[in-house]
């Protein structure tokens, strides 16, 4: 099977890519390469998945629908599995338009791509974000998802809308997950366990936002890879009946999490044990666009696929410890 991976330079969509090209599949990768964090790190996966015959990688950018139907005229593949997007909750408060144009723009990009090119299923990434200011725990796939607290939550939510249209018109399979706080090796560092784990080896305060009283539901890098690959493998019948989410389409969504809401300070408290020092820790008020409290409810996706995660943070965070020092040589 050969599979189209967007994003293929991210810290999700490499690692999906590695796992394809592990079990025998060919991947064609893409991705932007952009700046939003330092691009070196990007560079240094795609060198990795640059030492499989089996992948081969494009620098394009999906929301451009020119450059990417030029990109992709001479390819074939029979899946997409659609992970590029513009990520990150605080980042989009200061510049929204990137966001109505990579998530927006590059997701109905993608649907037209795969309605054309009539692929078996597209699965794409979708967030725990569009929960938004829902207050009940956990938080479940049937779940009125109507009220947003950051425009990075509202384009993933506008992304389901399009798929579920696209899915009842052309009848494309798909599905979208709602990934829960994602951490692990090769991270991205813009998110709070790469910078807490930085400042605590640099002897710099970290900044605890939310006081210090947030809960997150953190899943480990292989469980979301699991999920993902599950998905992938079995794409949504055509067959009239209610799919996770709500659909009678072939279009479904699924949580995936660890099913676990743990306490921040916990996780920092575990992030200093492996680092073997203590952070100091400035808190801070909520910072718009944050919710408090995140936790999964993944019945969906376990009841339809078998889907379990198998990491905890007790384990997790110091295999991302271990990496971090690994790749920074310290």
């Amino acid at each position: 099977m050969r599979v189209l991976v967007t994003g293929a330079a991210g810290f999700i969509g490499f690692n999906v890519s590695r796992h394809l090209l592990a079990r025998g599949d060919t991947v064609l990768g893409i991705d932007s390469i952009n700046d939003y964090y330092d691009p070196q790190i990007k560079r240094d996966r795609l060198a990795l998945l640059g030492q499989s015959e089996g992948f081969a990688f494009k620098q394009v950018d999906f929301s451009d629908h020119v450059a990417l139907d030029a990109a992709l005229d001479s390819e074939r593949f029979d899946r997409i599995v659609h992970l590029g997007a513009q990520a990150g909750v605080r980042y989009s408060i200061e510049n929204p338009r990137a966001y109505l144009q990579a998530n927006l723009a590059g997701h109905l990009n993608m649907l037209e791509v795969a309605r054309h090119r009539r692929v078996e299923h597209m699965v794409y990434a979708s967030s725990s974000s569009v929960y938004g200011g829902n207050d009940t725990l956990p938080f479940r796939v049937e779940d009125r998802v109507d009220h947003p607290l950051s425009l990075y939550a509202a384009t993933k939510k506008a992304d389901e809308l399009m798929s579920e249209t696209y899915a009842h018109l052309y009848r494309l399979p798909q599905t979208g997950l709602r990934f829960f706080t994602v951490y692990g090796p090769w991270g991205r560092p813009d998110m709070a366990m790469w910078l807490f784990t930085k400042a605590i080896f640099a002897g710099e305060p970290i900044n605890v936002f939310g006081e210090g009283n947030m809960r997150r539901d953190f899943t480990y890098i292989d469980d979301i890879v699991a999920g993902i690959i599950a998905c992938a493998d079995n794409p949504p019948a055509d067959d009239g009946a209610l799919k996770a989410g709500g659909s009678v389409s072939p279009h479904r969504l699924y949580n995936i999490g660890n099913s676990r809401s743990e306490d921040l300070g916990e996780m920092i408290s575990l992030l200093e044990d492996a680092c073997g020092r203590k952070a100091e820790r400035n808190l801070m008020p909520m910072q718009p666009g944050d919710v408090r409290d995140t936790f999964a409810d993944i019945s969906a996706i376990q009841n339809d696929l078998g889907y379990v995660p198998r990491t905890t943070i007790r384990e997790g965070v110091p295999r991302f410890v271990a990496w971090y020092r690994d790749y920074h040589r310290l």
